[in-house]
């Protein structure tokens, strides 16, 4: 039996499975507000406590487990970025009685590219069809923050790789944005895309938005913030026309997004194709179809041609991190027999 995690600034999804004839096979699953635990070791522990509990009596013994962590992992710690957390493999094998040896970290994004593996073609809404060729392929993701991983092609198969892509300085492309990041730099000094394309980064557009005057706030969306998330007030007024201001934020937002995503692609040459995953843009699916997140990724002057040829999709399976993270784990535990 296997432990996967996907650990995010949000939540953290846990899971238990089986590899059943090079197949995964889920046998529990579990969901945690993060920012109501001091560290993961605390959710690991609630997380099979729990399962201890559904299951009864079970003679099934951890072979290895792997997390993805919103963070850079460097000697399996990891200082998790949206988190006041550090989590280090050497705790968590202590916390589940194994050797460390059998307890693996992993970008949670190099973990999500792991998992598109294992996703079925319906599990993807296709932006552009683009042309199916074998090269690199790239996966941005936003959600609490921005995340960025690399698939790497020796000719065979695609190799997923860590990054911190979406620390890269924000590149505005018009005047609006120009005034944006000035804005921002008032603000953070530096400006990464993360300050942006993330959930903190649509209310910051809004934000930006009241402050220029650029249209009067609904008294109404205000008031639905004071209760709910605000980016995800912004983003259903916007989708449902009901706040003009709401419209152009998520606009600004979307552009961005697919700007970025071209950006990677032309870093990259990702002619394998671009992943859009995150927990984002399953969201605001109907406002990526709308063509402003293409014509943003398009928009590379002398390359846009290219980049017409590359095949854009975003991932609709919520879960695909953690079936990342089972993926590694199998593959730890094959390694270790």
């Amino acid at each position: 039996m296997i432990l996967a995690g996907d650990i995010g600034g949000t939540k953290t999804n846990l899971g238990l499975f089986r590899d059943v004839d090079g197949r995964l096979r889920p046998i529990y699953q579990d969901s945690f507000p993060s920012r109501e635990y001091i560290g993961l070791e605390v959710i690991v522990t609630e997380f099979l406590a729990r399962f201890n509990r559904h299951a009864g009596d079970t003679s099934d013994a951890l072979s290895a487990a792997c997390f993805g962590v919103a963070g850079p992992i460097i000697d399996q710690k990891c200082d998790a970025t949206n988190l006041p957390w550090v989590v280090s493999a050497h705790q968590l094998a202590r916390t589940l009685h194994l050797a460390d040896t059998g307890v693996l970290l992993l970008n949670d994004l190099e973990i999500t590219a792991h998992g598109v593996f294992e996703l079925q073609p319906e599990e993807f809404v296709t932006l552009n069809q683009g042309v199916s060729l074998k090269g690199n392929a790239g996966l941005v993701a936003a959600g609490t923050g921005l995340g960025i991983a690399c698939f790497f092609s020796d000719g065979k198969e695609l190799i997923p790789s860590a990054s911190e892509g979406g620390h890269v300085d924000f590149a505005p492309r018009n005047q609006m944005e120009v005034n944006l990041l000035r804005y921002l730099i008032t603000i953070y000094g530096h400006v990464s895309v993360e300050r942006i394309v993330s959930g903190p980064g649509l209310l910051t557009i809004y934000n930006f938005l009241r402050e220029s005057g650029y249209h009067e706030e609904k008294v109404e969306v205000r008031e639905r913030m004071h209760d709910q998330d605000p980016s995800s007030v912004i983003s259903q007024a916007a989708l449902t026309g009901e706040c003009p201001m709401c419209v152009k934020a998520l606009d600004m937002f979307t552009a961005i997004y697919g700007a970025t995503a071209g950006n990677l692609a032309l870093t990259l040459k990702s002619i394998g194709g671009i992943y859009i995953g995150g927990g984002i843009a399953p969201k605001i699916i109907e406002k990526l179809k709308d063509g402003t997140f293409m014509g943003a990724f398009l928009d590379k002057g002398r390359f846009s041609s290219l980049l017409a040829t590359i095949p854009v999709r975003v991932i609709m399976n919520d879960k695909t991190a953690l079936l990342g993270a089972a993926r590694v784990a199998a593959r730890l535990t094959a390694a270790l027999a």
